[in-house]
């Protein structure tokens, strides 16, 4: 690993959390050219929503982007056939390296399971010895964090069950990514993930994640308190 480098951008908020995407060190220039933000996308079959980098030339706006796994595979592969698609090898998608990306069938049955799951087989202890894990966890804390107690401070993108943008605040047809900053797990179904019951903001997909993130999460984590008896809204 000596000498080793990859680019992380960091494509802003979205699914609970901060969300940041790997790619290659001969690909740290796309920055220059390029702005990225995070797209959550619901599977039409029920299977819960994954997470793509999005990237656009900045000179030509949104209506010019592209996921980042497609414009690199483009860039150094060549052309991408329409019954084909890019998926990440090791499920995670978020993790743009060249060597995670491959090219297959759309009709491939496997495409729907694998892509953004990672294989059945993979335990959260393999996870954890990806590149993409140890590279999340050298970043230093979001800055926004110190804002989660004070929500009018904060922005974070929420998407209903159609991949469509709500407005903020409006989590009531939200998926969840696990807190943990280096895990990807995201709900199969609203509602699946635990939350912390003190400052009910963060999710997690097991106690696993939750005992991990502890030592970053306590430092933020406020109880949440309702309004008292005697407070009320002011009059609109």
């Amino acid at each position: 690993m000596s000498g080793f480098k990859v680019g992380i951008v960091r494509l802003g908020r979205t699914a609970g959390k901060t969300k940041y995407a790997l790619l290659d060190e001969d690909d740290i220039s796309l920055v220059e050219q390029f702005a990225f933000e995070a797209r959550v996308q619901v599977d039409p079959n029920g299977n819960g929503a994954h997470i793509y980098a999005w990237a656009y030339e900045i000179h030509r706006g949104r209506s010019s982007g592209q996921f980042m796994h497609e414009l690199l595979w483009e860039r150094h592969c060549g052309g991408i056939a329409p019954d084909w698609k890019v998926i990440h090898k090791n499920g995670i998608t978020v993790d743009n390296r060249l060597e995670n990306l491959t090219l297959v069938p759309r009709s491939r049955s496997q495409v729907r399971d694998t892509e953004g799951r990672g294989s059945k087989g993979t335990s959260k202890e393999n996870k954890e010895q990806s590149l993409y894990w140890l590279a999340i966890q050298q970043i230093p804390t979001d800055p926004i964090q110190d804002m989660m107690h004070y929500p009018e401070l904060s922005f974070t993108r929420y998407y209903n069950s159609n991949g469509e943008l709500v407005e903020e605040e409006d989590d009531s047809n939200v998926y969840y990514e696990c807190h943990y900053s280096p895990c990807t797990n995201i709900e199969k179904e609203l509602r699946e993930f635990s939350i912390c019951g003190r400052c009910q903001r963060v999710r997690y997909c097991g106690p696993y994640c939750q005992q991990k993130d502890w030592p970053i999460h306590k430092k933020y984590c406020r109880e949440r308190r309702g309004l008292c008896p005697s407070e009320h809204p002011p009059e609109r």
